[in-house]
């Protein structure tokens, strides 16, 4: 009877026991679907699509290749298996009427056209308007002119998604206007022209003006001094203004906020919510431990940047492009240490970790990694730029074979930093701790 009694409880144990690890394997394959589905819905619902060829048409704005990185960047980390290409064609001085780099047709199909682009970003105007009042006439050639590079764009490449920026602001926010008015009340009008134009024709339409505005207003309330250092000439912005104008676009783009979103409740040792991430939980000595693979990496952000810092604090960047909340319910102690891979990220007491941090604006190895992408991503931009501005453009004429050797062998380096740069965007697992302070 004892025998039979001792067979019957191992059994149900071994049972029980299979049960828990089906539990847990169930557990983990449903939060590696829910993973999966929840980055397809993303990606479905983002402007951007796999194979797209990005092209950003502008002038030195774009010439200084930082908005553009950032959602060059943005997108690679955000979305690691899209292959979409970028080819920033920003020239300095350029105007709708007319370009520092040549006649507008012959820019237009140098350096639009050629990439074969699928997608076109176009910012013009700081340079339209011609630093003065508002002047009719002026602001009829630019309209004109726009609307024909617009007609041109679409007759060229029928099949082509057109994205029309209102153009980023003079700073008249930190520093009085030059004249009554002031310029950017100019570029305002030239703007909600474009976004007429952008609506009337079907074309996507993104303001780099009013959410820049309102951070430079915001900013010089909290900081006047660094607020001046978000525009330092009025024209030209830094990275922190940059940033604020990627986000506009990538907002537009229908970008998602989320990299990832996880949630613990640490009393009944289980996974409550794990979006874009496959979790699994781990005994550990002391506190909580598990193991984390995001989906998607955090935006590239330089947090030692004072004025990085300021915008942020002063525009919803981050709450509308950079959200990585994880929460932790059910802890005992009043205060924990997290750890990721051994490395120390902060301390946090039990309430907030409750609440929830968003791990997107701590120094994690996530972050680390958005960032080694971010300079592949600045190197290849570098790459593209020489070759296109000092040899390219420069030599046209020059049929000299080591002209055109020398264009291969940019354009090899290139695809390879773009290789490198796509590597190092992929999803990493990572080793999180939790141990009480």
């Amino acid at each position: 009877m004892c025998s039979s009694t001792n067979q019957s409880m191992r059994r149900r144990s071994k049972n029980a026991s299979r049960a828990r690890r089906i539990a847990l394997l169930f557990a983990a394959l449903c939060g590696l679907l829910g993973g999966v589905a929840l980055q397809g819905r993303q990606a479905a619902s983002f402007y951007l699509r796999d194979g797209d060829r990005v092209v950003f048409y502008g002038d030195s704005i774009t010439e200084q290749r930082l908005y553009t990185a950032d959602i060059e960047s943005y997108v690679v980390t955000r979305f690691p298996s899209l292959n979409v290409s970028f080819t920033n064609s920003g020239w300095s001085g350029d105007r709708a009427t007319m370009s520092g780099g040549g006649p507008i047709d012959v820019r237009l199909r140098r350096d639009v056209f050629a990439y074969q682009p699928t997608v076109v970003s176009v910012m013009l105007g700081m340079n339209d308007a011609g630093y003065r009042a508002y002047d009719p006439g002026v602001f009829d050639a630019f309209s004109s002119a726009y609307e024909f590079m617009v007609d041109a764009v679409r007759k060229a490449l029928p099949h082509v998604r057109m994205t029309l920026v209102q153009p980023s602001p003079f700073d008249d926010v930190t520093r009085p206007p030059q004249f009554a008015g002031g310029y950017n009340a100019v570029l305002i009008r030239y703007g909600a022209f474009v976004k007429q134009l952008g609506e009337r024709e079907n074309l996507a339409v993104a303001d780099m003006n009013a959410p820049v505005v309102e951070t430079l207003q915001r900013a010089e309330k909290a900081d006047p001094r660094m607020a001046q250092e978000i525009i330092p000439d009025r024209v030209h912005p830094s990275p922190a203004g940059h940033l604020v104008m990627a986000a506009a676009l990538l907002r537009a783009w229908d970008a998602p906020s989320l990299v990832a979103s996880v949630q613990i409740d640490a009393a009944a040792h289980r996974v409550v919510r794990a979006e874009n991430a496959q979790v699994t939980l781990f005994d550990a000595s002391k506190g909580l431990a598990w193991s984390e693979t995001d989906r998607a990496l955090p935006m590239p952000l330089d947090l030692d940047d004072p004025v990085v810092r300021l915008v942020l604090r002063c525009s919803d960047v981050a709450a509308t492009l950079d959200q990585e909340p994880l929460r932790v319910t059910g802890l005992q102690a009043p205060e924990y240490a997290l750890t990721i891979d051994g490395a120390k990220v902060g301390v946090y007491s039990a309430q907030k970790l409750a609440e929830g941090v968003n791990l997107a604006l701590e120094p994690t190895p996530m972050e680390e990694q958005a960032k080694a992408a971010n300079d592949l991503t600045r190197k290849h931009n570098e790459v593209h730029f020489a070759r296109w501005r000092l040899v390219q453009v420069p030599l046209e004429k020059d049929r000299a074979p080591e002209v055109q050797a020398a264009l291969d062998g940019l354009d090899r380096l290139e695809a390879e930093l773009v290789k490198e740069q796509r590597a190092a965007a992929q999803p990493k697992t990572h080793r999180y701790e939790l141990t009480p302070q």
